[in-house]
């Protein structure tokens, strides 16, 4: 049982983890957290840390102990850095820490060490642990999670803004994986819808479809795509970050001004455009046969 209650503190504050610099401040030896883990069922998830006794292995747990084990040496980056603080919604299998190119921190099972020197801006402590900072977490998980624009769009509407982001960006251009993050960045940036109506036109082109006409006007408003004979409107939005309450009113109100003229209404995203161009097809093609039966 531990009673020093130093320990006991970073012991609750550290979810049940504790490094043996840690303890030994404390007036915790090394031989006592050896003989804990050999008698009373301690744990090490990883070198040099230490899980109490009655705290179960867990995603929080074995990100922590990454964090703990590279200390002010290195910072937990990628997903892993986006689960703990709430960008994601699941843990990652393999926990990145980001250290220094001339870092003698070497990875062990479940942790994956990348060398590269981090601006002290792309870093960010909670309590004893380093993570990356939002904005570089964020584009960095967006190359690293399947549909990497659809976790960005999020990440920006809730937690990073466009502008730091980018400064992220500029700061780490040199970076592997910098090319794929520009693409996303330039998407990203693009406030009109007009990149993804091109990407839906050029879609409808490579198969084939004929019929359509962009920008067809309709009332007070124009339809991004429109089928008139088949009465088929294809609305294409860019990045949800950019959608402002009086955007979204009008666009519900177009929709709603389509239904009731009868109009098959399909709207689709720039992420579905760039990930599901099949389904897009899929749905437009099925609309257009509706509309051709009796």
């Amino acid at each position: 049982m531990v009673a020093n209650p130093g320990v006991l503190g970073l012991l609750e504050r550290q979810y049940g983890l504790i490094t043996a610099a840690q303890a030994a401040v404390h007036g915790l030896p090394g031989r006592t957290l050896r003989r804990r883990v050999a008698a009373e069922g301690w744990q090490r998830p990883a070198p040099r840390v230490f899980l109490a006794a009655g705290h179960p292995i867990t995603p929080r747990t074995e990100i922590g102990a990454a964090a703990l084990w590279a200390g002010d040496r290195g910072a937990v980056s990628g997903p892993a850095a986006a689960w703990w603080t709430g960008m994601l919604d699941r843990p990652p299998q393999v926990t990145e820490v980001t250290v220094p190119r001339r870092s003698g921190l070497r990875p062990y099972p479940g942790v994956r060490v990348r060398r590269r020197d981090l601006s002290p801006t792309d870093v960010v402590g909670i309590g004893y642990m380093r993570f990356t900072a939002g904005p570089l977490t964020a584009l960095e998980t967006a190359i690293a999670v399947p549909e990497g624009s659809v976790f960005l769009d999020r990440a920006l509407q809730r937690h990073v803004t466009f502008p730091t982001v980018y400064r992220a960006y500029c700061r780490n251009m040199g970076a592997d994986g910098a090319a794929r993050i520009g693409v996303l960045l330039t998407a990203a940036a693009n406030r009109a819808d007009s990149a993804a109506e091109r990407l839906l036109i050029a879609i409808l082109r490579a198969a084939g479809l004929t019929g359509w006409e962009r920008g067809r006007p309709f009332g007070p408003w124009t339809i991004d795509v429109a089928f008139p004979d088949a009465q088929v409107a294809v609305e294409v939005d860019g990045w949800a970050w950019h959608m402002d309450v009086d955007r979204f009113r009008a666009d519900r109100h177009k929709g709603n001004a389509l239904v009731r003229a009868r109009w098959d209404l399909l709207r689709f995203t720039w992420h579905d455009l760039t990930h599901r161009p099949d389904y897009v097809l899929g749905e437009i093609r099925a609309a257009l046969a509706a509309a051709a039966r009796p």
